[in-house]
């Protein structure tokens, strides 16, 4: 009989623990919300590209719990605008956060490669710096201006990537576009 309850308690706690350890914190998302959010983004990205009006490679979208964040740079204010009703359309968005720049100049050859090097430079900068996880922010760059997005998990984080952008040979401007979880 005492062996019985020994097993049950420790099955409890052992319940308890596994529970716990799926339950999502403000910053992180439970697997649920994870599949959720990935469906959200492939639904929201399949909306963009069916849209004659939205140019959808040029649209970077970040999902957080329901919360769509559309990133990048557009050519007019009527395509930021439908990027984001379209978005508002898919089922399960419950917010859409649009950080589309507009950005009418096309760029040249040579101007895509140095924007590209802007971004690389950028990305590793953030990657070797303990304050940010790189893997939470997102990097555009158009004629040497930087586009920040993503979700992080503080203030702190958000900052920091924003100094370490500006900190780069070659850009320009930046954008601190990211949203604290």
């Amino acid at each position: 009989m005492k062996n019985t309850k020994l097993i049950a308690a420790m099955a409890a706690s052992l319940l308890f623990v596994a529970v716990s350890a799926c339950t999502p914190t403000r910053t992180q998302k439970s697997a649920g919300e994870q599949i959720d959010d990935t469906v959200l983004t492939a639904k929201v990205k399949t909306a963009l590209i069916g849209d004659a009006e939205t140019k959808a490679r040029d649209i970077d979208v970040e999902v957080f719990r329901g919360i769509v964040q559309l990133n990048g740079f557009v050519n007019s204010s009527a395509e930021k605008s439908q990027a984001t009703r379209v978005a508002r359309g898919v089922t399960g968005v419950k917010e859409v956060h649009n950080n589309l720049t507009l950005d009418k100049k096309r760029d040249t050859a040579g101007e895509a490669i140095d924007d590209a090097t802007i971004t690389t430079k950028v990305k590793a900068a953030l990657a070797e710096d303990g304050r940010t996880n790189a893997l939470q922010v997102n990097v555009e760059t158009e004629n040497g201006v930087v586009q920040l997005s993503g979700f992080v998990n503080n203030g702190t984080a958000k900052g920091a990537a924003e100094s370490i952008a500006r900190g780069v040979a070659g850009v320009r401007s930046v954008k601190n576009e990211i949203d604290v979880k």
